[in-house]
């Protein structure tokens, strides 16, 4: 049994309690937690356990091992407070979103295509690409889909599809349903503005860069 996701079931909650299972040196595992772990290409939370720094995040099968500052004084069965950054969490929340669906858009429209590498941080989110020519040739096609989507402000579901494994989907009814243990909007109205550029990888690759556009 690992540690219980709250992140899961509600990505907007930036504190909680939690008790402390096991500290070794300066790593340490908690009953429940909403400090994400990188997983699928988005990055770990910024935040606090205890009031120390989350150095690292690092899950392992149902497990997520945090590191925590040095000289620390957390022992076993100690109840803490587990912050989250949540400016940082929440543009993390918007870019993942925006990188799900503009691949699924180059999914669902362009044959043949393959992403080889993603990653989303706080400054942008990136796809990886093999493809022919230059792919900046579909982003009016690919903006015009994703504003669309992004105006209707549709919802989005997230679910386990097997919890025992902890495999779970975001769903937006009549668009998508995709695999994804990532934390996930509730609607796509709060993507917002964005702006799409091309960086040609050499050897057929090419990547899409996704930023959000400032208010």
């Amino acid at each position: 049994m690992g540690v219980k996701k709250i992140f899961w079931e509600n990505p907007y909650l930036t504190e909680i309690e939690a008790k402390v299972k096991s500290v070794d040196s300066n790593v340490i595992t908690l009953d429940q937690t909403i400090a994400f772990a990188f997983s699928g290409g988005q990055q770990s939370d910024f935040g606090t356990i205890g009031g120390y720094k989350i150095i690292e995040a690092k899950k392992e099968e149902n497990e997520i091992f945090y590191t925590i500052q040095q000289n620390h004084n957390l022992k076993l069965n100690d109840n803490v407070f587990v912050k989250i950054d949540w400016e940082k969490r929440y543009r993390l929340m918007k870019l993942h979103m925006a990188a799900e669906l503009i691949l699924e858009l180059v999914y669902q429209n362009y044959d043949n295509s393959e992403k080889i590498g993603a990653n989303i941080t706080i400054e942008k989110a990136r796809i990886d690409f093999y493809w022919k020519g230059n792919i900046s040739e579909i982003f009016p096609k690919l903006m015009s889909k994703i504003n669309n989507l992004i105006d209707s402000n549709l919802d989005i579901v997230s679910d386990f599809s097997n919890e025992n494994n902890e495999r779970r989907y975001w769903l937006i009814e009549g668009f998508a349903k995709v695999p994804c243990g990532g934390t996930h909007l509730r609607k796509t109205g709060e993507i917002g503005l964005i702006d799409l550029k091309r960086k040609n990888l050499g050897s057929g690759k090419e990547r899409i860069e996704i930023y959000l556009q400032p208010k």
